[in-house]
């Protein structure tokens, strides 16, 4: 499931992955990950163990944030990974030097996202767009305008807290336009401006009406649009 400007992200991972650019094309990344039911198939960790390197691979910077039923104030946090050498670290600017302080710092990032899986019980549901607002606000701290910012999200986006009941949403056209409305005046939509998203687990559950399944795609991704995003991929 793809959004209309998916290809931008494709692009972006691509350019991360090239021997001689990628000093120039890595940006500034976040993780979120749902430590709520998404985290009880095997499947959903196995996601992070394959998937997080490559998406990682791209950044010099990284933040996380966890799904729980109350994601903004959560006690389950990890602290970021500044992957690239510091200029205190590498003061002359020597790619050996730098490659191997990003090959140390490259092994800390999946355990700290797998970590997130095993967050206590904090309320009932989860609160995605919390641990989203929360993502933002780090990455807010560290940004850098001419860097690409990226997001991976491994969730199923099944928001059921606060101002957001995707399983009672209304989700006709005229539904979701006023319910992302809602969330905008509200300032509860994440400032993904720029932003380039990525989701791995969309609906991995499945257990609503199968004709709500597109539609819930299409909030998503209206919802990423009216946030500011510049792709969003629901894999």
């Amino acid at each position: 499931m793809r959004g209309p400007v998916a290809g931008v992200l494709a692009v972006g991972l691509v350019m991360a992955g090239t021997g001689g650019c990628a000093a120039q094309a890595r940006g500034l990344c976040g993780t979120v990950v749902d430590s709520t039911s998404y985290a009880e198939p095997a499947t959903s960790r196995s996601d992070v163990t394959a998937k997080l390197p490559e998406f990682t691979g791209g950044c010099d910077w990284m933040g996380f944030a966890a799904v729980t039923g109350a994601s903004e104030s959560s006690t389950c946090r990890e602290t970021p990974v500044r992957i690239a050498a510091t200029a205190q670290e590498n003061p002359n600017a020597n790619p050996v030097v730098e490659e191997r302080i990003r090959k140390h710092r490259l092994t800390q990032v999946v355990p700290k996202a797998l970590k997130l899986f095993d967050c206590p019980d904090e309320g009932r549901g989860s609160d995605v767009i919390g641990a989203l607002r929360y993502l933002v606000k780090q990455m807010g701290a560290q940004r850098r305008p001419e860097r690409v910012h990226r997001v991976a999200v491994f969730s199923d986006l099944i928001n059921n807290r606060g101002e957001l009941d995707v399983n009672k949403l209304d989700l006709s056209t005229a539904g979701r336009k006023g319910k992302i409305e809602e969330l905008r005046r509200a300032r509860l939509l994440p400032d993904l401006t720029g932003y380039e998203i990525v989701v791995h687990g969309f609906l991995r559950a499945k257990t609503s009406d199968p004709d709500r399944f597109p539609l819930l795609e299409s909030f998503w991704r209206e919802a990423f649009e009216a946030a500011g995003a510049v792709s969003a991929d629901l894999l």
